[in-house]
């Protein structure tokens, strides 16, 4: 046990080093290819770190030997976002109220584009809507419906990029890490640091999954309570870890926008590759999941349209997930 739990602070630690250079790499790749700042977080950021997460999708999915290895799949697909939905946009405005007197900053206040991030809460919850609507029916050619989850995603990206803009331009950027003395590092440095962070960040978070699941066990936890309640928490920690690390720095705006790109690649890619390869129906669990995540972008896109927010007012969209895990585990003990 006591392996264990050092196992799992090294690699939780591991992960947040490796997000520092990750999220440094990232930032020098969308200037080097000529992407804005908000563009670079919703699109290159987000798509590294879901990278992982959507590879757990796969094999369950895909390479399961029963249904209930299948069911982890789905699980994960739902899971996610509603990680990223409720706990790191908690933690982006913990961390601005924590750090707004070192930043020099008088209060809490996000410097975002307001109108672009409630914008993107809407095209998430239509897209939701939708994937939740199609686990409560089933009818044969359910399947070919996956692809329009690709297409949602693909425009979803084709946007960004039309929105790139000079509002979007970066500040001052850290060296690059593996080239510190370089003012305008080369591009192939900065993709070789990134993709090297990246592939640590995928160990070390498949070493701290394992390490959770180890410590559930051990206090006698149901295997498919840890893949609804703990496992999500764990996948989608570098997602949070990175918007961490940009809200320490002042750039919350990056931080949000990972999120939210995180957001978009977990409400379509995994949600094809569980209608693909599985009936893709829900239990009670999986249903409750679903509509917390619709509740808690429904309360984000209320925030963010209203302009002017501040991190205080992220913080009790949190507590969304602590009544998602009670109703779930209040359904395993009926």
């Amino acid at each position: 046990m006591l392996l264990t739990a050092f196992a799992f602070l090294f690699s939780a630690g591991l992960i947040y080093l490796a997000c520092e250079f990750f999220v440094n790499g990232v930032e020098w790749v969308g200037r080097r290819l000529n992407l804005g700042a908000t563009t670079t977080g919703t699109v290159l950021a987000a798509f590294g770190t879901a990278l992982p997460e959507s590879a757990v999708t796969f094999m369950a999915v895909v390479f399961g030997r029963d249904a209930a290895q299948k069911d982890i799949g789905v699980g994960s697909a739902l899971g996610g976002p509603l990680v990223l939905a409720t706990i790191a946009y908690a933690v982006v405005g913990l961390a601005l109220l924590l750090n707004r007197k070192r930043l020099g900053r008088k209060d809490s206040q996000i410097s975002v584009d307001h109108q672009r991030l409630g914008r993107d809460q809407l095209w998430f919850l239509v897209i939701f809507v939708v994937k939740i609507a199609l686990g409560l029916v089933a009818f044969a050619w359910k399947p070919w419906l996956g692809w329009l989850f690709l297409a949602a995603y693909a425009l979803y990206v084709w946007r960004e990029m039309r929105q790139d803009g000079d509002d979007d331009a970066y500040e001052e950027l850290e060296p690059l890490k593996l080239r510190p003395r370089a003012s305008e590092p080369a591009l192939r440095w900065a993709l070789l640091q990134t993709s090297l962070a990246l592939a640590v960040i995928a160990i070390a978070s498949h070493v701290f999954i394992g390490q959770l699941e180890s410590i559930a066990t051990s206090l006698h936890m149901s295997p498919h309570l840890v893949a609804l309640v703990l496992s999500p928490v764990a996948t989608e920690l570098p997602e949070t870890m990175n918007a961490l690390i940009w809200v320490r720095q002042g750039r919350e705006r990056l931080a949000l926008a990972n999120i939210s790109g995180a957001m978009m690649i977990q409400a379509t890619v995994p949600s094809a590759l569980g209608i693909f390869f599985t009936p893709w129906k829900f239990d009670a669990p999986l249903l409750v999941s679903g509509l917390v995540t619709m509740a808690a972008v429904i309360v984000l896109w209320l925030i963010f349209r209203r302009g002017h927010v501040r991190g205080g007012r992220l913080i009790p969209v949190g507590l969304l997930y602590g009544v998602f895990a009670a109703i779930v585990i209040a359904l395993y003990q009926a």
